[in-house]
């Protein structure tokens, strides 16, 4: 039988009664797209999943999207590593919506632990749809006639600054000029209404002055970090998180340094643009 044990009021949900390393069933597949829809996060525990466990469960929901700047898994590109120790210590702080410098942002990602460390290194979530409830109807009025401007470069600038990054990330600074999206985003499939900006990959709000456009994104990057807005999921070996990219933002919690983490993401696409 499926369930979905809740994780807090606003987001996340942990999923029993379903094997990723097993063939998706119709049953399945459909429990998990409404189940998706509404914790925007959902969770498993005890997935020991191969990489092609990994890739036949993401391409259930849409084709990858590939990322250049990390590397992958032999024989299976769509396959993210993401791993650090010591000698690789994680650059990625901040909260953020994945790779909301492309015109067709994933909408989705799927993240296995492979290697978890002894302590620390959980992944904050929040939902945006719950933030975007918890403003005034002015505010969401001012907002929802703005539009935004999300930057490769500027969200991997430490990596651009690092010996030989401009030359490793060339070809991705290249393919991903500057894009526009709006700062109020309708989800495709619910139809809810979320904030859409991340601290990033954006860089300001097209038409306002600097200051305008800094005051107003730093209050929604402190507003849709509210507590009442999150989670906080705990990782295990072969666990794994499923996250509705279009509608949350999430936080690695850096922690564990120096220990060893390892993970594995293929994150998917639908190919349109948010509206």
């Amino acid at each position: 039988m499926f369930q979905v044990q809740p994780l807090t009021g606003a987001i996340g949900g942990v999923v029993q009664g379903i094997d990723l390393c097993q063939p998706i069933d119709e049953a399945a597949f459909s429990f998990l797209q409404e189940a998706l829809l509404e914790y925007e996060v959902l969770f498993f525990r005890d997935q020991p999943m191969s990489p092609e466990n990994h890739a036949a469960f993401a391409s259930l929901f849409g084709q990858p999207q590939l990322h250049e700047a990390y590397d992958h898994v032999d024989g299976y590109p769509q396959l993210t590593i993401l791993e650090n120790d010591r000698d690789r210590p994680s650059k990625i702080e901040m909260w953020h919506t994945d790779m909301t410098f492309r015109p067709c942002p994933p909408i989705g990602s799927i993240l296995h632990g492979v290697s978890i460390p002894p302590k620390g290194g959980d992944t904050l979530f929040a939902s945006m749809s719950a933030a975007y409830e918890g403003l005034s109807g002015k505010m969401q009025s001012l907002l929802s006639g703005l539009t935004a401007i999300h930057d490769f470069s500027y969200g991997f600038r430490e990596s651009l600054e690092e010996p030989g990054g401009a030359e490793r990330l060339a070809d991705m600074v290249a393919e991903n000029p500057s894009v526009e999206h709006p700062v109020i985003r309708t989800h495709a499939v619910s139809g809810k209404k979320s904030i859409f900006v991340n601290s990033l990959f954006t860089v300001r709000i097209k038409g306002m002055q600097s200051k305008e456009s800094r005051a107003l994104l730093d209050f929604l990057y402190s507003h849709v970090t509210t507590p009442e807005y999150t989670c906080r999921f705990h990782w295990e070996p072969n666990s794994v998180a499923f996250w509705d990219n279009r509608i949350t933002q999430h936080k690695p919690v850096n922690d564990y340094w120096p220990a060893h983490r390892k993970m594995q993401r293929i994150t998917i696409d639908d190919g349109l643009r948010p509206v």
